[in-house]
């Protein structure tokens, strides 16, 4: 019988009970997450569920024979080695539609927090600073540009709720987009110089690793925002505390890091920069229409259906 490896707890619980009624369930952190699994457990294992930053450690891909899905809890698939996938014929489905509009507005969210100094502010309040003195001013984004690194699903969704703000929108992405060419940025560097706000909304992986240097955000400038709800490893965290502290940059806000849950002290003490523990899809909605995705996956696959959402390897 096909067995389903789950790698992590989902939220809310009620998909995790779903889960079980589709296929027996391995729960992966109840074996002490083993770099391997068991010989006479990883014979049984057809389906591994895991999650978008996770995604499957190559040792524990080889020690799982059986193995012809993985199905993400959203939608990076970094983590995952397509080219094994490929190789053993391993389908992946994500779940491409169901956080778009919850990252978007996080990224909304995180460029008003940013430019306002929200966070900032409420610091100030609870230090009992107002009575000495004002925080200062923010910044408008009305009529501001805003640059998108990504046009994808959620990049779009960005400018749409971008396009309320009256904000001059380009973008960067690996060729122009046929709906929108006027806005297209050939280079990183090019749409940074351009930008007041650049938002980080690409894929991870190796082609877009550390694409963020010294460089595009120097370009950015002093009174530039960093917005990151993507991937860490995109942008070169190192660099980035250099800017920000020597004002090469104005600011960051981050939902997003290099090696989660650890965030460098420079990062954390830094008074121009907004910290979020990777939370932009963290709604009930989004949570639980992912859920819900991940197990349509599975169980097409599992009754030899076509898959709801595959990714095209």
């Amino acid at each position: 019988m096909s067995h389903i490896l789950q790698l992590s707890l989902y939220t809310p619980e009620c998909i995790n009970s779903d889960l079980e009624a589709v296929a027996p369930v391995i729960r992966y952190w109840d074996l002490g997450n083993p770099q391997v699994l068991p010989a006479e457990l990883a014979r049984d294992v057809t389906v591994v569920a895991t999650k978008g930053d996770l995604g499957v450690p190559p040792a524990l891909m080889a020690s799982l024979p059986n193995l012809k899905l993985i199905s993400v809890y959203g939608v990076g698939y970094d983590a995952i080695d397509l080219n094994e996938a490929r190789r053993r014929s391993i389908a992946i489905t994500t779940t491409p539609d169901s956080l778009t509009s919850a990252v978007a507005d996080m990224a909304i969210a995180l460029i008003l927090a940013g430019s306002r100094r929200l966070v900032e502010g409420d610091h100030f309040v609870r230090a009992g600073n107002w009575a000495n003195g004002k925080l200062g001013t923010g910044f408008d984004i009305r009529g501001k540009t805003v640059g998108i690194f990504g046009y994808g699903r959620i990049g779009k969704k960005i400018v749409r709720i971008l396009e309320a703000f009256d904000c001059n929108i380009l973008y960067c992405d690996l060729k122009p987009d046929a709906d929108h060419p006027a806005g297209f940025c050939a280079t990183l560097e090019e749409l940074a110089e351009k930008s007041r706000v650049l938002v980080i909304s690409a894929a991870g992986g190796a082609a877009t690793r550390g694409m963020v240097n010294l460089n595009v955000l120097s370009r950015l400038g002093p009174d530039g925002l960093l917005i990151n709800v993507a991937r860490g490893s995109i942008v070169n965290q190192e660099d980035l505390i250099k800017a920000l502290q020597n004002g090469a940059v104005g600011g960051a806000c981050l939902d997003v890091f290099e090696q989660e849950p650890n965030v460098p002290e420079p990062l954390v003490s830094a008074k121009n920069v907004i910290l979020t523990p990777h939370i932009s899809s963290a709604t009930l909605e989004a949570r639980r229409h992912m859920g819900e995705v991940v197990i349509q996956n599975i169980a097409a696959w599992l009754e030899g259906k076509p898959l709801v959402t595959p990714l095209q390897l």
